[in-house]
């Protein structure tokens, strides 16, 4: 491999990855994607989405260097037309990526909710984005505001529109009407599960770093 590079042997897995890439983007023309090779060979893939909350998937692969942060643009290029083992991930944006990397592992199954219902909830919180959004978008209120909230694993975890948003957005929900989606947590993070990928968002406010 080149000093810098990712790269993805099975085709069927450097596409989905693109696919992932690609409803980042429409979601976030402007946003980043951090590669991380993970401790059980694969490499896991974090991406903006706009709503303040990760989208993740992981591909088996090797990076070089072992962690760095492009934009997504440029990553969907090499991706979807360079179309080869091998590729130049994009100029490196490390610093851009100003928070921590949800766990691999220790996520605490709470429960399973249908997709059917989070689809409700994305519906109707579209149209409520639609009634009161301002030349910034949604107001950030609107997508703070719990819309589900579930218990299970000694966990009681809000699920805020966003979340939803952000599943949706990224077509991780499938059309099936028996498919679920899986709530898991852990003290810090709150994961959905769905059939085609996760989101991710932390569950408190991250404490900044002072240094004086």
């Amino acid at each position: 491999m080149a000093e810098r590079g990712l790269t993805v042997a099975d085709a069927g897995e450097r596409d989905d990855l693109a696919q992932f890439v690609g409803r980042a983007v429409r979601l976030d023309p402007d946003g980043i994607v951090r590669l991380r090779a993970r401790s059980d060979g694969q490499v896991g893939a974090w991406a903006s989405t706009g709503f303040d909350v990760i989208a993740a998937r992981v591909v088996r692969g090797e990076l070089v260097p072992a962690d760095t942060t492009v934009n997504s643009a440029d990553l969907l290029t090499a991706l979807a037309v360079q179309r080869a083992d091998s590729v130049d991930p994009g100029f490196p944006v490390d610093a851009s990526w100003r928070s921590a990397l949800p766990p691999e592992d220790g996520f605490v199954h709470v429960d399973d909710v249908p997709a059917s219902v989070l689809a409700e909830l994305s519906e109707q919180g579209v149209a409520l984005a639609k009634e009161h959004a301002g030349p910034q978008g949604p107001p950030a209120s609107l997508l703070d505001s719990v819309v589900l909230t579930v218990h299970g694993g000694g966990h009681e975890v809000a699920v805020p529109l966003r979340c939803v948003f952000a599943l949706s957005g990224m077509g991780f929900v499938g059309e099936r009407g028996d498919e679920l989606v899986r709530v898991r947590a852990t003290g810090g993070w709150l994961r959905l599960d769905a059939r085609w990928g996760s989101v991710l968002r932390r569950r408190h406010p991250q404490i900044p770093l002072l240094i004086g």
